[in-house]
């Protein structure tokens, strides 16, 4: 009797904890290979670069970029976006800007990506956690993020009018299909002229894993 009783003791925390780690809400089957897609290129980096030709992104272009999968659950994937600040330290090195971090979470609704972006010293920038959730189903390789509520609240406030109709979007093959890529891309509804997209060679692991400010 007292060996059952203490099996269970030892049992019953590991119950609890299973009966209450969340699940990942269902989504729509495109959705579902989308989030799978995605998912293929956890732990792994990638080198990129500016994609797109628009003037006002003309401090990007030329500079080194990687995208690391830091973060994978079932609900959760977050990919640090590092840019190359143009500047070199004393050993000639590139300095990097690390401010920057993409999370995708999967909602009753579908899903949801936010902006995180932060300090050197891991302090959240004054506009940070923006962003959207998608509203169509979208398909395996293409999923677009139209600016929820909180951002347009956010970008009122801090006199950023021109975002109020951003839409984001996440282009992704799985990793090891031949030619794999990834790309994030931002729009806006109210300016057919602007485009800022940069693509990432998923088909090439590079040996980096760089922690992100404040991550």
């Amino acid at each position: 009797m007292k060996t059952s009783l203490l099996a269970f003791a030892l049992a019953a925390p590991l119950l609890t904890a299973c009966a209450t780690m969340p699940q990942a809400p269902a989504l729509p089957a495109s959705q579902e290979a989308f989030w799978d897609n995605l998912s293929s290129h956890c732990g792994n980096t990638y080198r990129g670069a500016l994609a797109s030709s628009d003037e006002r992104d003309a401090d990007f272009a030329g500079l080194a970029m990687l995208a690391h999968w830091a973060e994978c659950s079932d609900t959760r994937i977050a990919i640090a976006f590092h840019v190359e600040s143009g500047m070199a330290n004393t050993m000639d090195d590139p300095i990097w800007d690390r401010s920057r971090t993409w999370v995708v979470t999967r909602t009753a609704d579908g899903l949801r990506l936010k902006h995180d972006h932060r300090h050197e010293d891991g302090s959240e920038d004054v506009v940070t956690q923006y962003g959207g959730d998608t509203l169509s189903t979208g398909t395996a390789r293409v999923q677009d993020f139209p600016v929820d509520a909180y951002s347009r609240l956010m970008f009122e406030r801090e006199g950023l009018d021109v975002s109020l109709t951003n839409v984001w979007r996440m282009e992704v093959t799985p990793a090891d299909a031949p030619g794999a890529m990834f790309a994030y891309q931002l729009t806006r509804r109210n300016d057919p002229t602007r485009l800022f997209r940069v693509e990432f060679d998923a088909g090439n692991p590079v040996d980096e894993s760089p922690g992100a400010w404040g991550w």
